[in-house]
């Protein structure tokens, strides 16, 4: 249990801790049955075509062939995440803001060999993702906090790499990647994956990004206000990838799954008329 002190030092505001409150009583099939499919547990969506064969063959069983499905596309995103980190061994030491349960963190220990921590304000996630890091055996490398990632309280240039999967829309931005910068060491890698709006289409998110943001508390950034809270903070952009064509399949499937929450369709309306993009954003500390 965290003391009353901790947890205020830790929620900030009242926001952050309504958000904290959503994710300590969040218990969505999407999040739970998908990792229960390898043990691997995400919070992020998915990119990729779809094997269609999770569609085919009998009616028994094929919901449970979607979620497999499902599972596999969210994979590829943290793969593809991943792949965007740099050169890592074992001596580096990487970062999981916004960790979640935990799965990114494994994948990236798995491949690299080298030491994660992730961070989380939900205190069931921390507790859950250190469960998983003494069952898989790799607590000596992975572990979980309970931190707030606009003040992370780790030593100025500790980490190689850093990366949001899909969680900096919950943060100021500007604060974000100013803490980023601090623990970063020069010339090591950031990277995000992430919704935003489209600012050609307005000033103001579209009404499908606003029910987006009605259904998760969140707070979705203009793609504008990525690359000028980067350029204000030393972050210099090496890649981006334009991803929402690759993850329009997944929303798809997942619309036709029994996982599904009802906010797949504003999902769909967003990206198919271009009010919302989602997009891996790659940048290197200068």
């Amino acid at each position: 249990m965290i003391d009353i002190d901790t947890q205020t030092a830790v929620l900030a505001t009242r926001y952050q801790k309504s958000v904290a409150e959503y994710w300590n009583e969040e218990e969505a099939p999407v999040n739970i049955r998908l990792g229960e499919v390898s043990g691997t547990f995400h919070h992020h969506y998915g990119i990729g075509a779809v094997d269609h064969a999770a569609l085919e063959g009998p009616a028994e069983g094929r919901d449970e062939r979607i979620i497999q499905e499902l599972h596999r596309l969210e994979g590829a995103q943290a793969e593809f995440l991943l792949d965007q980190l740099g050169p890592l061994g074992p001596q580096d030491r990487i970062l999981d803001a916004g960790s979640g349960r935990g799965g990114t963190s494994f994948l990236a220990n798995l491949r690299f060999g080298c030491r994660a921590d992730g961070m989380s304000i939900s205190q069931k996630q921390v507790d859950f993702a250190n469960g998983q890091a003494r069952e898989r055996g790799v607590d000596d490398k992975v572990a979980f906090h309970f931190r707030n990632m606009l003040d992370n309280q780790f030593p100025a240039n500790t980490f190689q790499a850093i990366w949001n999967n899909e969680s900096t829309m919950y943060v100021d931005l500007y604060q974000l990647f100013a803490e980023h910068a601090r623990v970063l060491k020069p010339g090591g890698r950031y990277v995000t994956i992430t919704g935003c709006y489209n600012d050609v289409h307005g000033r103001q998110p579209s009404r499908a990004v606003s029910q987006i943001d009605a259904h998760y508390i969140c707070d979705i950034h203009p793609r504008s206000e990525y690359f000028a809270a980067m350029s204000a903070n030393g972050l210099l952009p090496i890649s981006v990838v334009d991803l929402t064509a690759a993850t329009i399949p997944y929303w798809e499937l997942r619309a036709e799954s029994s996982v599904a929450s009802g906010i797949e369709d504003a999902f769909l309306t967003a990206y198919k008329e271009g009010s919302f993009h989602y997009l891996m954003i790659a940048a290197d500390k200068i």
